[in-house]
């Protein structure tokens, strides 16, 4: 099951809502949702509420849009229906059960509601908004698709809408991949300054043996002799590797300095 199809099945399972919030669920599922599109699941879910709320299951559809339906005949849910906060969860969770979807989180963060047109994307994002959430809005085809990409949000609505066993979901997939992002750098950094420092070792061997050839060690004096010596007779050896094999030790910058003379030197002969 994906990821979007297992929040869904959560959501169809959860209970307990006052009589005005389950309202306005069933008016998201209603006026958002298309009857022929939706899941066997979904659709159970909706008669269900119809049931519970109505406590009738011969209420017919055009009473209960005239119960939720925006008074000015706008496809969109009456404010009152969705005044109090609780409400406006609920509804959230309608309008996620209905039109709503998100990618694998193992791929990307995107959760997204496809509208019919702009004046139910508004009101989503009006609902959002008031839970400190930001969803945009693009045109797709003939739809309005408002969407949310930031991982934190997508946590908060998850939260918002009563998805608690798919946010700790999420929340894992995140800790994870947020690990092997951190791994992934690590060793990429690793990996970067080990070609850096052997590219740096081969030059300062190349300058050496020129400087052998050209110059001679004799003319050097004594701490660039045994520097230039050691780096020869260690060409793996990292910077405070070498400084712990001179008499008497020095430490990572003095034998960058000394090699970096060498280096002068050799670029000077040369020119």
């Amino acid at each position: 099951m994906s990821f979007s199809g297992s929040i869904k099945e959560e959501l169809v399972k959860l209970e307990g809502s006052s009589r005005h919030c389950r309202i306005a669920e069933l008016a998201a599922l209603m006026i958002y949702s298309d009857p022929s599109k939706a899941s066997p699941a979904i659709i159970k879910k909706r008669n269900d509420l119809i049931f519970d709320i109505f406590n009738t299951d011969e209420v017919s559809d055009e009473k209960i849009m005239q119960t939720v339906k925006h008074s000015e005949g706008e496809d969109t849910v009456d404010p009152v229906v969705i005044k109090n906060l609780c409400c406006k969860r609920c509804f959230l969770r309608g309008v996620f059960l209905s039109i709503g979807s998100m990618s694998n989180p193992e791929k990307g963060y995107h959760l997204e509601f496809v509208c019919d047109n702009m004046r139910q994307a508004q009101q989503i994002i009006d609902v959002l908004r008031v839970f400190e959430i930001e969803g945009k809005v693009v045109a797709r085809k003939r739809y309005q698709v408002v969407y949310i990409k930031e991982s934190e949000e997508i946590v908060e609505l998850l939260n918002v809408i009563g998805a608690h066993m798919s946010l700790m979901n999420l929340e894992n997939l995140r800790i994870l991949k947020d690990m092997r992002n951190s791994i992934n750098r690590r060793v990429n950094c690793e990996a970067a300054n080990i070609t850096k420092t052997v590219n740096a070792a081969g030059k300062q061997i190349d300058d050496i043996k020129y400087i052998q050839e050209r110059y001679g060690f004799d003319n050097l004096s004594d701490n660039l002799r045994e520097m230039a010596q050691i780096r020869l007779e260690y060409p793996d050896a990292t910077l405070k590797e070498l400084g712990q094999l001179l008499e008497p030790n020095v430490g990572k910058s003095g034998v960058n300095h000394r090699l970096r003379k060498l280096s002068e030197l050799a670029d000077r002969l040369r020119g």
